[in-house]
């Protein structure tokens, strides 16, 4: 049967002669002339071969529409990845390895997490790039990649997770960016090749065995709002040569720094009030470690070990013993005189504002005060000698001013 058609508005929608026939059709001469010059125009402006391949084609871009409906994960090129509320998780790495870059965006919408084994075994990875929308790197997402050796992680980071870049040992250096809070449980574990570890002011904790036999790790910085640091965290990291606890941490858990062989000095921060055991356990070549507020308290066989070591605390600072831990411990005379900001005595202590000065023993130290320091003038409030090296500071004005700034200085 043969079948004309008529030009429509949407390109390749064919209308049938009958169609338009029907739409047509009136009893009137004027209805007839309407259908016969539709029936002209359809005849020379679309030929009827063409018909079959429109339709089909047609047909192809709704079955891809169809498919693309009801598909429950969208794949694109070398990523799964679902769709969630407009922001793009990747599921599963599908592609041959090498350099990769994780894109800002996947079919036009953000790609915000990298899901849990994302990237799981993926031993042929060598170097990643992650987008800049990414918040979240999930559980074991780079787990056992052995052939990485670099990963850039963007400032839109917030969450690493569990595992999330375990057993990657040839990832030489890894840097924390600036809204991750914590870093989590195991998740740089093994990464055996990895020298230095950036861990920036964002991050408040560090998770059980996230540096674990990181044995070539020589270079480990804290930021300054950690506030605790998890079982093992840095356990068997032969090649770390010092570190200091902020003081902002509180706590140091079991084992944290056991094994550390190569490690010669430590500075603990001076809100730390635990140190849980074996924490510093077996670092032979340890020689100082510097305690810079009042003695913590100290799990079992702490410093077991280490017999090369002698314990410093600042003269003025509380709870000292000796052996302490297994450390001999000595008064730490610093190159210039401190204010002890961390003591109980610091701050506005029964109607009266004062504050210990640690120095060395016998020194004269004076102290100036200003109420500007957009434009400070420094007047002299006071000269302490320092018994023992240490005194404490009162300022017996201190309710004159609305507010005053102290610093100390040798006369």
């Amino acid at each position: 049967m043969e079948t004309n058609a008529l030009p429509s508005s949407r390109p390749g929608l064919l209308l049938p002669l009958d169609r338009q026939s029907s739409l047509t059709r009136a009893p009137s001469r004027e209805g007839r002339c309407v259908q016969r010059q539709f029936s002209n125009f359809a005849r020379t402006t679309r030929p009827k071969t063409m018909a079959t391949p429109l339709r089909a084609a047609c047909a192809k871009r709704l079955l891809a529409l169809l498919l693309l409906l009801t598909l429950p994960a969208a794949v694109q090129a070398q990523f799964n990845y679902t769709t969630t509320n407009g922001t793009i998780t990747i599921t599963k790495y599908t592609g041959s390895g090498g350099a990769v870059t994780i894109p800002d965006k996947l079919n036009g919408y953000p790609v915000t997490s990298i899901g849990d084994n994302a990237f799981f075994v993926c031993t042929s990875l060598t170097s990643v790039t992650i987008g800049t929308n990414v918040t979240s790197i999930g559980v074991n997402a780079f787990y056992d990649c052995t052939g990485l050796t670099s990963v850039t992680i963007p400032d839109s980071v917030t969450t690493i997770s569990f595992g999330a870049f375990c057993n990657c040992y040839q990832l030489t250096d890894v840097t924390i960016p600036n809204r991750v809070t914590s870093i989590g449980d195991t998740a740089f574990e093994l990464c055996t090749s990895l020298i230095s570890a950036t861990i920036s002011n964002s991050v408040t904790s560090i998770g059980n065995s996230a540096f674990y036999g990181c044995t070539g790790l020589t270079s480990a910085t804290l930021g300054t709002n950690v506030t605790s640091i998890g079982d093992w965290a840095f356990y068997g990291c032969y090649s770390l040569a010092s570190i200091t606890i902020p003081n902002s941490t509180t706590n140091i858990g079991q084992d944290a720094f056991g094994r550390c062989f190569d490690l010669t000095n430590a500075t603990i921060g001076s809100s730390v009030t635990s140190i849980g055991d074996w924490a510093f356990t077996s670092c032979v070549s340890l020689t100082e470690v510097y305690f810079q507020g009042n003695a913590p308290s100290l799990g079992a066989s702490v410093f077991c070990g280490d017999n090369d070591a002698t314990g410093y605390c600042l003269p003025g600072t509380t709870g000292w013993y000796t052996p302490f831990g297994c450390l001999p411990i000595a008064l730490w005379f610093l190159p210039n005189p401190l204010i002890l900001v961390n003591n109980p005595s610091f701050g506005v202590r029964t109607n009266q504002f004062g504050f210990i000065i640690c120095w060395a023993t016998n020194l004269p130290v004076v102290v100036e005060a200003c109420t500007d320091l957009a434009n400070p003038a420094w007047h002299p409030v006071s000269t302490n000698t320092l018994t023992d090296g240490s005194a404490y500071f009162s300022d017996p004005q201190w309710t004159s001013y609305a507010r005053r700034f102290y610093r100390v200085r040798s006369p």
